[in-house]
């Protein structure tokens, strides 16, 4: 395609669009490395909400979070102890097969042996996060293309359908990547 980049930059920056459409990647990779893996680290518990009086909070702003053993993760809940319920309940939902004791305000986290059944189920998990990963991306795709069509006016009705072809396929581009990180990810849980 021979578009005349400064025609473009005028209608839309496809740069922005590439940043955005990238940092859904990142988003991903980044989701991945902390939600959806065999090795339970005290980084993986750190995106877990708790729901508290105050309003949905990450458990690493109100929990102190370390790893006592590579089978032990210990949730320190001194500082505000009056969320320690809700910690445990949200430990318990957060999909990651963890089942926490608590001994006053200290929440033991023992990581389990890592099964078939869990391995499966984090590759169920790290499918939702590709499916949310491309939802956020379609949203790009759809501002973009409004901010095509609003300006109509700005450039023939041609060059408008180059940029839409040009935004589509970085789109597809995109979602082949997702696709890719889900296989090496998939591939990386089941052995």
């Amino acid at each position: 395609m021979n578009l005349n980049t400064a025609l473009v930059e005028d209608i839309i920056s496809l740069e922005e669009v590439d940043e955005e459409m990238k940092s859904v990647i990142e988003a991903l990779k980044d989701n991945f490395n902390k939600t959806v893996n065999i090795r339970t680290s005290p980084g993986s518990l750190d995106q877990i909400t708790v729901v508290t009086a105050d309003g949905k909070l990450a458990l690493n702003q109100i929990g102190q979070i370390s790893m006592k053993s590579p089978q032990l993760i210990l949730v320190n809940m001194a500082s505000f102890p009056e969320c320690t319920a809700a910690a445990i309940k949200a430990i318990r939902e957060s999909g990651m097969n963890l089942n926490p004791d608590v001994e006053g305000t200290l929440i033991r986290v023992p990581i389990p042996k890592v099964t078939r059944e869990h391995r499966e189920m984090l590759v169920k998990l790290a499918k939702q996060n590709t499916n949310k990963a491309k939802e956020s991306l379609r949203k790009v795709r759809t501002n973009a293309m409004n901010k095509l069509k609003k300006s109509k006016d700005k450039a023939s009705e041609d060059t408008l359908r180059l940029i839409e072809k040009q935004i589509s396929q970085m789109a597809d581009d995109t979602v082949a990547e997702l696709e890719r990180h889900l296989a090496v990810k998939t591939k990386e849980l089941l052995g």
